[in-house]
């Protein structure tokens, strides 16, 4: 426990850094993340005996991740699409032979992994004015990434302290034995207090920041399922061990995964518009 406190606090520290650096030290950041979480995805998957195309996954999250610092969606698509097609012919021509469930995984991976960093890094370039705390200012794009984060951690914590304290019901036992009922419903309460809290410190609507928090809750705990599901199927119980006591990155970013994409439409079609 001592070993899991000491390297979240120091990783809470580095994320505010990097956080309110922005520009391209948090676009080198995300990067690292995302090709670390890749590392970590085709490690688990070849754990049972599969064969994710490595190469065509670095190129294509790699690609990704360039297109969101310059702010280029079509980089973003043409490392997609550049990517999907290296998969392919690495297994019909250097390999010799076409493994189906191999080049779905690796697509699959490159885009679920890819994608979700690159929605991180345009986040937290959007500009759009300031908000004034008694902390600190921030951009736009740092406040929210600022939600998106603190809305993730505390769905995380109030879901584990609630199920501690009142779980019974499992939510998913096929999938996550430990999950239930009563903490999903503790998470989203917690983060749509959290989410509401943050929107009245930095001033806006209290109504749409609650309605995000609650968002952020349910597709958080999806994305923990999913992760869940592909360990379970892989046999693998951490995807790594690069963060003392917490695991890998995967680990420590599964609902991130899918909290980074919702923040960023969030705030392009109900902040900026």
């Amino acid at each position: 426990m001592i070993t899991r406190i000491i390297s979240g606090t120091i990783g809470i520290v580095l994320a505010a850094y990097v956080i309110q650096q922005g520009g391209t030290t948090f676009s080198i950041a995300g990067a690292v993340l995302a090709v670390l979480a890749w590392f970590e995805f085709t490690r688990a998957f070849s754990h049972r005996g599969g064969n994710p195309t490595l190469f065509s996954g670095l190129l294509g999250i790699g690609g990704m991740l360039y297109g969101a610092y310059l702010g280029q969606l079509d980089i973003i698509l043409l490392a997609m699409t550049a990517s999907t097609v290296l998969a392919l012919l690495t297994s019909v021509i250097l390999r010799g032979d076409v493994s189906v469930p191999d080049v779905g995984i690796s697509v699959a991976g490159i885009a679920y992994i890819g994608l979700p960093f690159a929605h991180l890094v345009m986040l937290r370039n959007l500009t759009g004015g300031t908000y004034v705390t008694p902390i600190e200012t921030f951009s736009l794009g740092a406040a929210m990434v600022w939600v998106m984060f603190i809305g993730t951690w505390a769905s995380d914590s109030f879901a584990y302290f609630a199920g501690r304290a009142f779980g019974s019901h499992k939510l998913a036992p096929a999938i996550s034995p430990n999950k239930t009922i009563e903490g999903f419903l503790g998470g989203l309460v917690g983060t749509i207090a959290a989410v509401a809290g943050l929107g009245y410190v930095l001033d806006m609507p209290l109504p749409q920041m609650a309605g995000l928090g609650a968002a952020i809750a349910v597709l958080g705990t999806l994305g923990d399922l999913v992760e869940s599901l592909m360990k379970r199927h892989t046999g693998i119980k951490d995807s790594g061990a690069i963060i003392p006591g917490h695991g890998g990155i995967w680990d420590r970013f599964d609902s991130v995964l899918f909290t980074a994409p919702l923040v960023y439409y969030y705030t392009i079609y109900f902040v900026l518009r």
